[in-house]
């Protein structure tokens, strides 16, 4: 299966140099495509591997998703060397004030930064430095796993909007697109997660269209962002 799209991210521009260059990939590979911190244990761990074929510097960063500012965790180190073909251990610990109530999401970034020699022609050869841009989950303190967290979700529609509620204690991670049935009436969620409390409306064109609709059609994904089989959800008359 394929992850969905947000998981990867854009190679950073080419650094210029003054003297004529040429490009050449570089890359640091985490071993997973999320990263779970539990609050019964702390923090977790992920090995990050040097695929390039010279040693480079890992540089990876923290970041906060606009709904969540707090700052619930650290990484560390935050900038290492690692030789080409090794990998390196880097440990997410929690830092958080109060416990969890429900999980977090957070974003960290992993980029290669390495340092290429002049070719024999006198070419200074520069990397593309290709940014692994992953999603960080905090789960609380005695919180059950939940393999399929969309279950929870409530949608229902309310005049000219559409209604998604996340009631439950989790990150539900799905595809952007939506579509009520049996209409077709296509919409598009404003991000590819639904946080715990959110109460997300989607504009409808003609409410009138979507009157003898009875479900909505989603695209999940599990919590390390591979796309399940799509499902539909039955949609309530009003939201409560």
């Amino acid at each position: 299966m394929i992850p969905l799209r947000y998981l990867a991210s854009p190679p950073l521009a080419l650094w210029l140099l003054c003297a004529p260059v040429m490009a050449q990939a570089d890359g640091m590979i985490p071993e997973t495509s999320v990263v779970i911190v539990d609050e019964a244990l702390g923090e977790a761990a992920l090995k990050v591997t040097n695929s390039d074929a010279t040693s480079a510097l890992l540089h990876v960063t923290l970041e906060n998703i606009p709904e969540d500012k707090a700052p619930l965790v650290f990484v560390t180190p935050p900038v290492s060397r690692v030789e080409p073909g090794q990998t390196q251990l880097v440990r997410f610990i929690l830092n958080a004030e109060q416990p969890l109530q429900t999980q977090r999401l957070k974003r960290v970034i992993f980029e290669g930064i390495a340092q290429k020699p002049r070719t024999a022609s006198g070419e200074a050869v520069i990397g593309v430095n290709v940014r692994q841009n992953l999603p960080v989950i905090l789960h609380p303190k005695g919180l059950a796993p939940n393999r399929e967290p969309w279950l929870g979700l409530q949608w229902a529609l309310r005049g000219d909007h559409l209604s998604v509620r996340n009631p439950t204690p989790y990150v539900v991670r799905l595809a952007q697109e939506v579509q009520l049935q049996p209409s077709a009436t296509g919409l598009v969620l404003p991000r590819a997660y639904i946080l715990p409390g959110d109460d997300l409306q989607l504009k409808l064109q003609s409410a009138s269209q979507v009157a003898t609709d009875t479900s909505v059609r989603l695209q999940p994904a599990t919590v390390y962002g591979f796309a399940v089989e799509a499902l539909a959800m039955p949609l309530q008359a009003e939201a409560d």
